[in-house]
């Protein structure tokens, strides 16, 4: 993956139309006038995805009250997201793109590096979109521990 593939601060943010874990569609633009945190995982029921969609949990009510909503992204299946916002109390929509698509415009999905090797897979990703749809922060190849703190810092939350 190139770095042509990928977002910058102050591009649009492309729209996306996903099921969420109940099958009901959610648009990115269901979110304009409100920051929206869009974060791409790999799998749910995972142990970094687990712990990094954990943390945007235990965030959710100070990034809610700073006026930003969370949207959590991974190829799975909407059963499985369901399964996945359950069992770990999940209130946050967890939204399903199994052909990767919306990944791929994101510059989410392409070339990693897993365990030494490179590989073809979900890059994880977390960006901001302001009000307007407007990326105003595009973190890729983040790590699911701590990550969630790092990103409230510099959101000033």
């Amino acid at each position: 993956m190139t770095e042509q593939n990928r977002l910058a601060d102050g591009d649009a943010a492309p729209d996306f139309a996903l099921p969420d874990a109940d099958g009901n569609t959610v648009s990115l633009s269901d979110y304009r006038g409100r920051s929206v945190v869009v974060y791409f995982y790999p799998a749910a029921s995972t142990p970094g995805c687990t712990k990094e969609a954990c943390d945007f949990r235990d965030s959710l009510a100070e990034l809610n009250d700073a006026g930003f909503d969370v949207l959590g992204i991974s190829p799975d299946k909407p059963a499985k997201l369901a399964k996945f916002r359950d069992a770990e109390g999940l209130t946050f929509p967890l939204l399903s793109d199994e052909d990767r698509s919306v990944m791929t415009t994101w510059g989410a999905f392409g070339e990693k590096k897993n365990y030494g090797k490179i590989v073809q897979g979900v890059i994880r990703s977390t960006f901001v979109v302001d009000p307007d749809g407007k990326i105003a922060k595009a973190l890729y190849n983040v790590k699911a521990t701590g990550h969630v703190d790092r990103l409230r810092k510099e959101i000033g939350v």
